[in-house]
């Protein structure tokens, strides 16, 4: 499969697996360059068109790509088909612009220092040729428009001020001929005008005739302007955004509450879910993510600490303490440990594009789950099984704690999320698919993988093994017999809204992948 096509499916069977090729690295590090903690990625996010992708890193910035492929050409699919031009190319990007959307700040009433890393973006519908976002750090979310802007020029001014004479040519006026000098707009050149500047000098009789200035534009840049803060609104850190599918409103959300925004209006916000209880000593969870349904704008699902997901409908009341539906998964009889809790918190939501399914991530799987089925999930990838008789040693070096992202693809049937030593999984989640591709962030994303045909066929896609089921025989060990690195992680992923690419964030530099 290339760009956009769709892939084929064996009648009644589940489509092939993907074989992913290495498309774009931007930031790439050269060998033993060490890394800023500034310039680590932190966010990354596709448009609802696909045309434009923003990443945001520690160092509080926001970076913009464009899609170049589309615009060489011109035109929709269908024109580019009539004109005969060959539609098997990958998408690709090219660096737009960067800005500076946070600073380090200071709280002085909790005397505690406001990191500037951005932990979420999200992209507001465009208008007017301007794109609009959304961008978060641990407090303060800020809405931003970045706009081409023609830079303008001041030509054929009448006075000149790096010249002694105004435009260098004497005047030949009929005051000439009189015994007091005067200006050509009535004034007299011996009285001294303190508005007028000292480098500046009309040529004696004045100026002749008077030019307009002219103003020409030369070339285009972009400005980011920052349209509305909004602040003051969390107490605990801001772990999500999302834009609710009116255009109008946005929620986020922190360890213990969710606030309802608009747009327009940055000094006031609605508590929607509140889950602090009276005494904090019968605290027992917090909310670890949170978003709209992307059709139905009265709908929202929010991610908890214990492992549940729970769904909630904006219309019941003005505060939703009671959900609509609870989706958890009932853990086995016997199979509790010191880990449970831990491993079961979920780290990240994410709706399907028609909004039917959720996709969900904890440190040791994803799981999918129907919203019309609460009783459990559809399907459970195991992603870090292998890791289980590790447990007490990432337990010790804080890794257990490590937030992983998760993504799906714009047709439902692949997902994605990252993993250490800078790999990420790629499932095939259609009826019947065993697809279960490993991948590293670097330019041969194969390098790790377990030799497959480069055209499997739906007979052959059980030769596609899952990494993690090997790693159960040698926890720490991949299926090439290298060593797991826990230090370099693969967080944030991003899929493509329409097309089968992957934009994913390892350490400070983006890498793209294509099918």
């Amino acid at each position: 499969m290339n760009g956009g096509d769709e892939v084929v499916a064996a009648p009644g069977g589940p489509p092939q697996p993907l074989e992913w090729k290495f498309s774009q690295v931007f930031g790439e590090r050269t060998a033993g360059e060490e890394v800023q903690e500034v310039d680590i990625i932190s966010a990354i996010e596709f448009d609802k068109t696909g045309d434009h992708l923003a990443t945001g890193d520690r160092g509080g910035r926001v970076v913009l790509f464009e899609r170049t492929d589309t615009k060489d050409n011109g035109g929709t699919r269908r024109d580019l088909e009539r004109m005969d031009y060959p539609i098997s190319r990958h998408p690709e990007f090219r660096y737009k612009t960067e800005f500076q959307s946070h600073e380090p700040e200071f709280d002085y009433l909790k005397s505690l220092e406001i990191e500037e890393k951005i932990n979420k973006i999200r992209w507001c519908q465009t208008a007017n040729g301007a794109l609009f976002l959304l961008s978060t750090n641990d407090k303060t979310i800020k809405f931003w428009k970045v706009q081409e802007k023609k830079v303008k020029k001041i030509s054929e001014m009448n006075v000149d001020p790096s010249k002694a004479v105004g435009n260098g040519n004497l005047a030949s006026s009929s005051n000439l001929g009189s015994s007091k000098m005067h200006l050509a707009n009535g004034g007299c050149p011996d009285r001294s005008f303190s508005c007028l500047s000292n480098d500046i000098s009309f040529p004696p009789g004045g100026i002749p005739s008077l030019r307009l200035p002219q103003v020409t534009s030369h070339e285009t840049s972009l400005v980011a302007r920052c349209r509305r803060v909004y602040a003051h609104a969390h107490d605990y850190h801001i772990n999500s955004i999302s834009n609710n599918s009116d255009g109008e409103t946005f929620i986020s959300a922190d360890d213990l509450r969710i606030n309802l925004w608009n747009l327009e209006i940055s000094n006031q916000s609605f508590n929607i879910v509140d889950v602090k209880p009276a005494n904090m000593e019968d605290l027992t969870e917090v909310i670890t993510s949170a978003e709209f349904h992307p059709t139905h704008c009265n709908t929202l699902a929010y991610s908890s600490s214990k492992g549940s997901i729970r769904l909630i409908d904006l219309r019941q009341s003005a505060l939703c303490d009671s959900h609509a539906k609870l989706f958890e998964e009932q853990e086995a009889p016997g199979a509790r440990s010191f880990f449970t809790e831990i491993i079961a918190s979920i780290s990240d939501i994410k709706f399907g594009k028609d909004g039917r399914y959720i996709l969900s991530r904890d440190y040791m799987t994803l799981k999918l789950w129907d919203i019309n089925m609460d009783s459990g999930p559809v399907t459970t990838f195991q992603v870090h099984e292998y890791l289980r008789p590790k447990l007490c040693d990432l337990y010790e070096n804080d890794s257990i704690f490590d937030k992983f992202e998760c993504c799906l693809s714009g047709d439902g049937l692949r997902v994605a999320t990252g993993s250490y030593s800078n790999l990420f999984r790629v499932f095939g989640c259609g009826t019947g698919s065993t697809e279960a591709t490993t991948l590293e962030a670097s330019k041969n994303p194969m390098r790790r993988q377990v030799p497959t045909p480069s055209r499997p066929s739906r007979s052959l896609s059980s030769s596609i093994t899952r990494v993690v089921r090997r790693g159960a025989e040698n926890p720490g060990v991949d299926a090439n017999g290298n060593c797991f690195d826990f230090t370099t992680k693969l967080l944030h992923l991003a899929w493509h809204p329409t097309e089968n690419s992957i934009a994913c964030a390892a350490a400070n530099s983006l890498y793209m992948y294509y099918a």
